[in-house]
């Protein structure tokens, strides 16, 4: 009896339908990097600010000062006392200091400069443009400045926490169903981020939203991999990342045309809401439901698509047996209680973090262009490209495990290499440090690809999502690894980076090659793709797996 990968073939492996719904999946990629990245131009600093002068407020008052007579007052009392810092003002009694509205600071100019101290801005700061960034709306400046990597921090926990509940509630309740939930979730999170009018909201909402965020990105990437055939799931698989990469070159546009935080977040969190438009567009994915025992609405789907395709099922396909196997929820045992599956679920978990860590702690430290943010990110972005190409013209000839393994050994090495290259040479350098941000981001993106074949249909997006989790983990954990290691030494990073990738290169040979191989049903396919450790493999079947007759 035919496999459901055997009935796909007929339905189309890559059809019209596929298409269709390959490309309307890959804009959720764009939206999801507007969130993952987003707080660069959310939270940046003020281009100008000053600390606030109590008497300036009190004189704007009284002498009908507009704002920006109070801004240039501060600037004034700076200059005056020598201040270049924008973190610091003249330590004094300021109340009994501004006298008229003429010439308030006339008294600062009989101090000498022996006698001036400094203390903190403890009334606040006033910026030129207070509504541009989070950091001049919340005063998030300054010993204040910590405040915004929380909030970066807040958004990787909902990562993690929505890759690990709705991972779970997709494997549980159908996979459209749980990216609609997370679509319009995610959306109404983000309106309430825009309209936030203290940190606190914003925070709270911001981590909701990356919940949701995690599901609809997560959902997507496996709902693709799971209506195509063996040998396009490394297309699709890839070029839905490209649409993360374009999403990020995409957003310092955004950012530059819209002068407020506000406004980039609604540009950005808006169109979340048209991703339920899907709900007529997207249906269920047909693995799953063979797993819950639909077989019926599975083969009405698999007829669909092979309508949209221009084909049609033989007539015995007519009718669909599914497994008399009691479905189980998908749990945490399942992903270590067998032994094949325990080795895949530690290592990717591994090929995760290192991925995340490496990646970010490069991008923080290579600083491609000085000067210009929305230049210096537009390249860094731009630079994501070539890994994806890269990918799609070598991974049909080498394989994902080779291609896998080693671009983690050559991100390692080029770290190394980049360490203790002269100080003296910055363009070799930075080269060589390209080509480990080359490296780390196709181990990066190999790793979406492969977690999501070497798990079983019943809870691959459970298992997806779980692994994915040490990724958020890893975002955490790169910034204080990058800054307090660089403190020692600044090279000292490049060395852990080395270690870390090096040893995730050499850990994914154990792992099995999936190229050309069926998605496994059950965790006995899973057990099975231990043959293919050293010799190539036939399709992973089971006796008690969906069959159609």
């Amino acid at each position: 009896m035919p496999s459901f990968d055997e009935v796909l073939k007929e339905a189309g492996e890559f059809g019209r339908f596929q298409k269709r719904v390959f490309f309307l999946l890959c804009q959720t990629g764009i939206t999801f990097s507007f969130l993952f990245v987003g707080v660069v131009f959310l939270g940046r600093d003020p281009e100008e600010y000053w600390c606030r002068i109590p008497c300036a407020s009190e004189l704007r008052k009284r002498c009908a000062w507009t704002l920006e007579d109070e801004y240039n007052l501060s600037i004034q009392a700076s200059s005056l006392t020598n201040s270049s810092s924008q973190c610091e003002r003249y330590d004094t009694e300021w109340n009994s200091t501004c006298y008229s509205c003429t010439n308030p600071l006339s008294h600062l100019t009989n101090y000498s400069l022996g006698n001036v101290s400094f203390t903190s801005c403890q009334d606040g700061w006033l910026y030129k443009n207070p509504h541009s960034t989070i950091a001049g709306e919340f005063d998030l400046v300054c010993e204040n400045r910590w405040l915004i990597d929380l909030t970066q921090a807040l958004l990787n926990l909902g990562f993690l926490i929505g890759g690990f509940i709705l991972g779970y509630a997709a494997d549980r309740y159908g996979r459209t169903r749980i990216y609609l939930f997370s679509t319009f979730g995610a959306g109404l999170c983000g309106l309430i981020v825009a309209l936030s009018q203290n940190i606190v909201v914003f925070s709270i909402f911001r981590f909701l939203q990356g919940v949701f965020g995690k599901g609809t990105w997560m959902t997507s990437f496996v709902i693709v991999t799971e209506i195509v055939g063996s040998d396009e799931r490394r297309i699709v698989g890839i070029v839905i990342q490209i649409f993360f990469t374009l999403g990020v070159v995409i957003l310092p546009g955004i950012a530059y045309l819209i002068p407020t935080w506000r406004g980039i977040q609604l540009a950005t969190t808006l169109p979340n809401f048209l991703f339920l438009i899907y709900y007529w567009l997207i249906p269920e994915s047909p693995r799953w439901l063979l797993t819950r025992k639909k077989g019926k609405r599975a083969l009405k789907i698999l007829q669909s698509i092979a309508e949209n395709n221009g084909k049609g099922l033989p007539p015995h396909f007519s009718e669909i047996t599914v497994s008399d196997e009691e479905v189980s929820n998908p749990s945490l045992l399942d992903l270590v209680r067998t032994p094949q599956m325990r080795k895949f679920t530690l290592i990717l978990m591994y090929a995760w973090f290192t991925s995340a860590v490496v990646y970010q702690g490069l991008v923080l430290r290579l600083g491609i262009v000085q000067g210009n943010l929305y230049l210096e990110f537009f390249v860094s972005a731009v630079m994501e490209f070539p890994a994806a190409f890269l990918i799609l013209l070598t991974i049909d000839r080498t394989g994902r495990r080779p291609l896998f393994a080693s671009s983690g050994i050559v991100a390692g090495i080029a770290c190394l290499i980049t360490a203790f290259l002269p100080k003296d040479i910055p363009w070799l350098s930075t080269s060589v440090a390209i080509v480990a941000r080359l490296a780390i981001t196709i181990t990066f993106e190999l790793v979406y690809l492969v977690n999501s074949e070497l798990y079983p249909t019943v809870f691959r997006n459970f298992g997806v999502s779980f692994c994915s989790g040490l990724c958020d983990i890893g975002g955490i954990v790169a910034p204080f690894l990058l800054y307090q290691l660089a403190n020692i030494w600044s090279e000292l990073p490049l060395l852990v980076y080395c270690i870390l990738s090096v040893l995730c290169g050499i850990l994914v040979t154990l792992l099995p090659e999936t190229k050309g191989l069926t998605l496994p049903e059950t965790v006995e396919d899973v057990e099975k793709l231990s043959s293919c450790f050293n010799r190539s493999c036939g399709k992973p079947r089971h006796q008690n797996s969906s069959t159609y007759v």
